[in-house]
């Protein structure tokens, strides 16, 4: 059990680890420190090997006191000559249930909680800042595209510093497709997502996500002083900050204008899109909101949202913390997410796209292979059909009957060379039912909830490109496979340069400059060219491109479709 933590740990926590450093292939001259004059105000960076640093920089007025679960607020004044060498602050953080009995959580918790982790983090409430990576010696009016990342971790856990871009822009630079690379913070867990009618008659739902937007705004005010396009920004996410790429597409029905022109023209989404969920005021959000109220002190307070946000740090963040984390039983059946609330988003996002109430852009979506490995650790005691039956209605889906949830199950083989880890025949079943489970989980959240969200997509923007991938670049991993967040080392970071590394960052920069992963034209060069033609998707031809480590190739996306078709047919009876 201790081992498994440990590859826990590495999975998800591991994620935190700093970028590894740009090589030391040449001294760093002496030079004067970078400093941008941006309407932000005067920003001191920071020189490195090939690019320059610009770390920690507000965008909103510390959301604390007062204005803890309040929607961002834009400064209104300038930051003066802001020192921007240091390491941003991560914002509160979820890593595990405060009231847990279970061990892995208990491990999870216990190493997150430990004063040296703490420290490192720099977790403030005070935490909505923009990093900025750009090449050394890009100035105003260079016009170089922007890069605008947002961090994954089940909208619990995760922060900007952790995904120092240096290396990606670094890469870029090679390529001869040097770009402006971004990441920011926005508040997660139940500082940016709590739920509840409370919130909702507050107008405080969605926080985190209102972040974001704001961020974006940011980047158009600002970026230009940077050497960056604001007409040229995609936005790239991961996991949540894949869910939340596409929310940003969808909220105010779609609208992403700011000042009368569009904050992104385009959108890159690693296992993550449409998460169909239940209104911000619905039962079990309340449950959660009542829960987070109780742990607090607050329950019978005339204002108990007012209490909430005059209640100490300490004990606000213990009692955020009390309810079910991803890394716990529950997995994927989150306790905070994104939920409709009527103004930012307005409907759960399957009937947005649906409607096509989105920003249709071009897009790059696809999945890891093993979605579901890592959120089917959890789960020793859900060895059968039955049992998991109980599971997804209990924890997931409360408005499906026992027998369609029978029937979703059924669809899903028994037998164990059948499940995720896939193409691993008899091996890595740690507990009866794990990879059946793994296949499941992974199907519902991501694989699969992929392919409904772009059949709607090309149904009702079909003159809109979009591409897919499946990644299998981690074929044989022990337990876990090609797995969720795996593409963190293996895509962001670049930590195994082999074939997948380079081509998927290649078909990347390729898209950031022309919105199109085939296209290596522009930049300073076309050594971003691309050995194999990524076909696009649509409603006739539906292929996939499958990275491995030595290879690509391809694949078509018909694969499970009978648990495809289910998820179509009952899609109203299939919300978190």
């Amino acid at each position: 059990m201790k081992g498994i933590a440990a590859l826990i740990t590495a999975a998800l926590l591991g994620q935190a680890a700093a970028a590894p450093p740009e090589p030391p292939t040449k001294v760093i001259e002496k030079r004067a420190a970078p400093t941008v004059t941006a309407p932000a105000g005067s920003i001191v960076g920071v020189n490195r090997i090939a690019t320059e640093a610009f770390n920690g920089i507000p965008f909103a007025k510390p959301p604390v006191g007062p204005l803890r679960l309040k929607p961002p607020v834009k400064l209104d004044s300038s930051l003066g000559v802001f020192d921007a060498t240091g390491i941003a602050p991560a914002c509160p953080q979820f890593f595990a249930d405060s009231d847990s009995n279970d061990l892995l959580a208990q491990v999870i918790g216990t190493v997150s909680g430990l004063p040296f982790f703490q420290k490192a983090l720099k977790v403030s409430e005070d935490c909505l800042t923009v990093n900025v990576i750009r090449p050394t010696g890009t100035k105003a009016g260079d016009k170089l595209p922007v890069l605008f990342w947002i961090f994954g971790g089940g909208f619990e856990l995760g922060w900007s510093s952790m995904y120092d871009g240096g290396p990606l822009v670094s890469g870029a630079i090679t390529m001869g497709k040097p770009y402006v690379f971004v990441a920011i913070n926005y508040r997660v867990g139940g500082f940016g997502f709590l739920p509840g009618k409370e919130i909702l008659a507050d107008g405080s739902a969605n926080l985190g996500h209102l972040d974001q937007r704001l961020a974006l705004e940011w980047v158009a005010d600002n970026i230009a002083a940077f050497g960056g396009d604001p007409d040229r920004v995609t936005i790239w996410g991961e996991s949540a900050g894949a869910i939340s790429v596409f929310n940003q597409m969808a909220l105010y029905d779609g609208d992403n204008t700011y000042n009368g022109k569009p904050l992104f023209h385009g959108a890159i989404m690693n296992s993550g899109s449409i998460v169909p969920a239940d209104p911000v005021d619905c039962a079990k959000s309340q449950a959660i909101y009542d829960q987070v109220v109780s742990k607090a002190g607050c329950a019978g307070t005339t204002d108990t949202l007012a209490c909430l946000r005059q209640a100490p740090y300490d004990k606000f963040i213990a009692a955020a913390n009390s309810v079910p984390s991803i890394l716990s039983y529950n997995s994927v059946a989150l306790s905070y997410l994104p939920r409709p609330d009527g103004k930012v988003l307005t409907k759960s996002p399957d009937i947005l796209v649906r409607g096509g109430k989105y920003a249709a852009v071009p897009m790059i979506i696809g999945d890891q292979e093993d979605e579901g490995t890592l959120f089917a650790l959890f789960q020793s005691n859900v060895t059968s059909s039955d049992k998991i039956v109980k599971y997804l209605g209990d924890l997931y889906f409360h408005s499906a009957s026992k027998q369609q949830l029978q029937t979703l199950v059924n669809i899903y083989s028994p037998w164990v060379w059948d499940g995720s880890p896939f193409r691993s025949g008899l091996l890595n079943e740690i507990y009866p039912g794990f990879k059946r489970l793994a296949a499941l989980l992974g199907d519902l959240v991501f694989t699969l909830t992929r392919r409904v969200f772009l059949e709607a997509a090309t149904t009702v923007n079909p003159n809109v490109p979009a591409w897919s991938y499946l990644a299998s670049y981690d074929q044989g991993t022990p337990i876990m496979g090609t797995f969720h967040a795996s593409d963190i080392l293996q895509v962001f970071f670049g930590i195994l340069p082999n074939y997948a590394s380079k081509s998927i960052q290649s078909y990347y920069a390729n898209f950031v400059y022309n919105l199109d992963p085939n296209d290596s034209s522009g930049g300073t060069s076309s050594k971003s060219k691309v050995a194999e033609n990524w076909p696009r998707w649509t409603g006739q031809d539906r292929k996939l491109i499958n990275f491995f480590a030595d290879r690509n190739g391809y694949l078509n996306d018909d694969f499970r479709s009978d648990a495809a078709n289910f998820i179509v047919s009952n899609a109203a009876s299939l919300y978190f």
